[in-house]
């Protein structure tokens, strides 16, 4: 009988352990790398980027959600410079809110929504506004009374409600008001229509509601452009290698343990950690294992996936928006993207254009599991439907997932997090970072910060990772000096 040859471990060592390749990881990786000390990146899939990522299918580049590149974060905005260069575009900016067979502009153009809205419509908004002022809700514990005591109950259901529902699967009152108040902080109706109105004397406005920056080919380019440099240096980013196993002693990680896709196994020994897969993932890979109650409320913790169904559509212009907000219940579709829009350079033929169609789900469920060719057949009739394409236009279509793309703000979510926290700050040489490492929905600029933070704290100064917010979602408008105007 021929005997097996027995599997070995590939043993490394190296000064930091990062767990992802994302924004925040790679970030964390160029900077060490910057700093002279020796890195080992590893990656569950076979690109670079997270959620950042681009996608390729035929030539035709697609950004995973989109990915609009700005910043009031200095550090982030030298990053981008450094490694972009020139391939850094400026873009013109274009995006609208699709409800009820009308397209709005968003930001909100007052004028725009009243005429779109039609007189008795608007009315209802107002009066609805003034009914909030005189009785809003004495308490603010959901999405749906954080919205409605800033913007009137009627504004509330015409541009939240429905596509709020369709990114997180459940009710706007199970979505706690932290979510709303991250995200869209200092924002009400008064402020949205004195910003619109209104432009300051003494100051420009330069105003990311008409241009961003973007990369010429996504922002993939990006974080593969960041890979290379940091395996320019001796550093290693190792893709396809998913971490199974941090071992320790309760108190710091020794190793970390990888298996690869082909069930070859990678032990690294490293005097750092820097997590950012998701915290559900990270505390049930931890050896030896944290109390009941931690891996409970890790469990917990959940998340909304969505996928992308691309289409490639006989047409060389089909609307000039970057990117549409769908917030008619009457299709399933959540958000489309213009690729073209974005960057000629994303699609490979002027005659033709990429649209990504996003659709909300949740891993398992029915939209999730439907096949390639159903989801890329449903695309074609909801576009259709919409009136933005002629079905027999659409001359080819591809899918892609992403589990695990939103962190949910529901239940006692908040008091699993800070339990998490507090163990977590028991291991000195684990820190966690970005999106799902700190199950914050922070932007990609803040994901960036947090990972430089960490950094900072491993070359010996001390900062709270946790801290770090995303103060608005949208940071529509940056004033800037008359000297300093382009």
């Amino acid at each position: 009988m021929e005997k097996k040859e027995s599997t070995k471990t590939q043993q490394l060592r190296t000064d930091v352990a990062i767990i992802g390749a994302g924004p925040a990881g790679l970030t964390a990786a160029y900077e060490l790398t910057k700093a002279g000390r020796k890195v080992i990146v590893l990656e569950k899939a076979a690109l670079v980027g997270g959620i950042s990522r681009t996608e390729r299918y035929k030539g035709y580049h697609i950004d995973i959600g989109g990915h609009r590149f700005y910043t009031k974060i200095e550090e982030v905005n030298d990053f981008w410079q450094e490694v972009m260069g020139d391939e850094f575009l400026r873009r013109p900016r274009l995006s609208r809110i699709y409800y009820n067979r009308k397209f709005f502009y968003y930001p909100i153009r007052p004028f725009d929504a009243l005429f779109n809205l039609g007189l008795i419509e608007s009315t209802r908004v107002v009066l609805s506004y003034l009914q909030s002022q005189i009785f809003p809700y004495p308490s603010e514990e959901s999405f749906e009374q954080w919205v409605s005591n800033r913007f009137g109950r009627r504004l509330y259901e015409v541009f939240f409600k429905t596509y709020t529902e369709k990114v997180w699967g459940i009710p706007c009152h199970e979505i706690k008001a932290e979510w709303a108040a991250q995200r869209i902080k200092g924002l009400s109706l008064p402020v949205a229509i004195r910003n619109a109105l209104l432009r300051p004397r003494k100051q420009s406005v330069k105003t990311l509601i008409e241009e961003f920056h973007y990369p010429r080919q996504g922002p993939g380019m990006l974080w593969e452009k960041v890979q290379a440099l940091v395996e320019a240096q001796g550093n290693k980013v190792l893709t396809e290698h998913e971490v199974v196993c941090l071992n320790g002693n309760g108190h710091r990680i020794n190793t970390i343990t990888a298996v690869n896709s082909c069930g070859e196994t990678v032990e690294i020994e490293a005097a750092h950690v820097i997590n950012s897969m998701p915290l559900s993932h990270l505390i049930k890979r931890l050896n030896p294992a944290p109390p009941a109650e931690l891996l409970d409320a890790a469990g917990r913790l959940s998340y909304r996936d969505f996928l992308t169904v691309a289409l490639i559509v006989r047409q060389p212009d089909l609307f000039p928006d970057n990117w549409i907000y769908i917030h008619s219940p009457e299709v399933e579709v959540g958000r489309i993207q213009n690729f073209k829009n974005w960057s000629p350079y994303m699609v490979p033929n002027d005659d033709t254009t990429c649209l990504g169609l996003e659709y909300f789900c949740t891993v398992g469920d029915e939209l999730w599991q439907m096949d390639e060719a159903a989801l890329v057949d449903l695309g074609r009739r909801e576009m259709a439907r919409i009136g933005l394409l002629d079905e027999e236009d659409v001359i080819d279509g591809t899918v892609f997932r992403q589990p695990k793309a939103y962190p949910v703000y529901t239940g006692e979510y908040k008091e699993y997090l800070d339990q998490i926290k507090l163990y977590l700050d028991t291991i000195p040489n684990l820190q966690t970072a970005g999106r799902n490492g700190l199950h914050m929905y922070n932007n990609q600029d803040h994901s960036m910060l947090t990972a430089m933070l960490a950094v900072k704290n491993i070359l010996g100064e001390q900062h709270d990772v946790w801290t770090v917010n995303t103060e608005r979602s949208y940071h529509e408008e940056v004033r800037i000096p008359e000297a300093e105007k382009a």
